[in-house]
């Protein structure tokens, strides 16, 4: 999404970051909770009960919510945060991106192969152009430019792509819009925060 720029939609709930003191829109944020014994936990799909503690979704904002006590500071009580609660988000967001383009594969929402997403790219504009984080950089360029202003998702690795896609590995794919486009572009921005990807507008 964009994080400057944009006129703010009032429609979409907005909460401040505790590590960085930024308000705006849930979507670059991770929700988290305390659970029964005082234990910090994320709550990624956003549905656990408590009170939530929003920070960024970025390494630099969660690991220093951990050094600082911020957690405890917001839930105005002790609570335990584990030293490697980023690294704990990241492995989360990674499988919900995953298993949102896996649903959007079963949905004939996907396009995959480098010529197969040449193609789809010519026939009319897309919802996303999916690269690889390890893939060629000059196949990226010539696909880039076709994609238009679509939003670019690069935070997974081809082995995590194949993952997603039940294939040994994915370089490229394309994405139609629709059904759970939105929420891979949503998780994608996320996951490409704390990887330090540009960010994806989910507009």
């Amino acid at each position: 999404m964009s994080r400057g720029g944009r006129d703010k939609d009032r429609s979409e709930p907005e909460r401040r970051c505790i590590a960085t003191g930024v308000s705006g829109p849930t979507a670059p944020l991770v929700r988290f909770v305390v659970g029964p014994e005082g234990d910090v936990f994320p709550d990624v799909a956003e549905k656990a009960p408590g009170r939530g503690m929003w920070v960024s979704a970025d390494h630099a904002a969660i690991d220093l919510a951990v050094k600082k006590n911020l957690f405890s500071r917001s839930a105005k009580a002790p609570v335990k945060a584990p030293a490697d609660l980023s690294d704990r988000v990241e492995a989360l967001l990674t499988r919900r991106l995953q298993d949102a383009l896996a649903l959007a594969r079963k949905a004939g929402l996907a396009h995959m192969g480098f010529d197969t997403v040449h193609r789809r790219l010519k026939s009319a504009p897309v919802a996303a152009l999916i690269e690889a984080s390890d893939g060629s950089e000059a196949q990226r360029a010539k696909l880039r430019p076709m994609a238009g202003e679509a939003p670019v998702i690069s935070c997974l690795s081809r082995e995590e792509l194949g993952l997603a896609f039940r294939r040994d590995n994915v370089i490229h794919a394309a994405l139609d819009a629709g059904g759970v486009t939105k929420t891979v572009l949503r998780e994608a921005s996320r996951l490409n925060g704390l990887r330090g990807h540009e960010a994806v507008s989910i507009d």
